[in-house]
């Protein structure tokens, strides 16, 4: 039996909303209609997905599994059809997408000796949404960094890089040739996830922010809210006069990686991941270029 799709799309807008009426609203269809819809994918499963009384709706266990399931799925298919409008029109077209201070262009050149017919388009990513624009299509391929759910994703181990803090200018520590993680113990950091995934041996209190991205990364600890890490590429993008980098190494490194979807298969693709995995010691040395600065600035100001 095949699963059909708008079903499942169906059952994701009702799983997401725990109510058929404003799950109905989402879709612009009557909500008897998408009651028969649920209860026909419940039948062609052969399994209750939804439990419904008087408390609300709930998910089974059975509805909590496809639910994990349907996300890939549907993004599939939404990129399976972004990937058909476009070759309609005619266009070779690569979407790359990367992480901040991630080195694309060694990689996109390579690419270009052998497709310099295709079209290398690059867009920045954030970490809370990398998987996601790997899995609707909205990016082919993908310079990611860890962690990522990797549901439906093949990623592949690019290379690691040292990590920095980021310090306001005013910490005591600020200018520092380089510190030990322990000397920042108990300090609050701004974080993008969970404080479970920060590079410390031991996790540090959260500040109470969730920062998206560099920049603003950059403005939180510049006005004293906390303090935080970065790939020390990075910091060849982005400066900030009012924010300290400092070197240091016992913080666990940053894995870049190269990611794409599982049901992605294209031989431009192919390439491009081919090109990336030969280029990726020039990537990774614009972050080296820029810890030499940083630790010969430091020395300078110490001799």
């Amino acid at each position: 039996m095949d699963l059909d799709l708008r079903k499942l799309r169906y059952f994701a807008a009702v799983a997401d909303k725990l109510h058929f009426g404003r799950a109905a609203d989402e879709l612009h269809i009557a909500q008897p209609v998408l009651s028969r819809q649920i209860r026909a994918l419940e039948k062609e499963l052969g399994t209750p997905l939804l439990t419904r009384d008087s408390h609300g709706v709930a998910l089974t266990d059975a509805g909590r599994q496809l639910l994990t399931d349907a996300g890939p799925l549907l993004a599939s298919a939404h990129a399976v059809r972004r990937r058909v409008t476009v070759a309609a029109h005619g266009s070779r077209r690569l979407m790359v997408g990367f992480r901040a201070g991630i080195a694309v262009t060694p990689a996109v050149r390579r690419f270009a000796i052998r497709h310099p017919d295709v079209l290398v388009d690059l867009r920045r990513i954030e970490g809370d949404d990398q998987a996601a624009m790997l899995l609707d299509g909205r990016i082919d391929v993908g310079y990611v960094r860890l962690p990522i759910d990797e549901a439906g994703l093949r990623v592949t181990s690019l290379y690691t890089e040292p990590r920095v803090a980021v310090l306001p200018a005013g910490h005591r520590l600020a200018g520092k040739d380089r510190i030990a993680e322990a000397d920042l113990a108990g300090e609050p950091v701004l974080w993008h996830a969970d404080t479970s995934t920060q590079p410390t041996k031991r996790p540090h209190p959260d500040a109470g922010y969730r920062v998206r991205g560099v920049d603003e990364t950059l403005e939180q600890v510049a006005a004293g809210r906390g303090i935080s890490f970065l790939a020390r590429s990075a910091t060849v993008f982005y400066s900030h006069p009012e924010v300290s980098y400092v070197p240091i190494p016992d913080l666990a490194p940053d894995q870049v990686c190269l990611a794409v979807a599982e049901s992605r298969t294209s031989p431009l693709v192919d390439d491009f991941l081919s090109a990336a995995q030969a280029t990726s010691e020039i990537t990774a040395e614009c972050g080296n270029y820029e810890m030499w600065r940083l630790e010969g600035d430091a020395a300078s100001k110490h001799g």
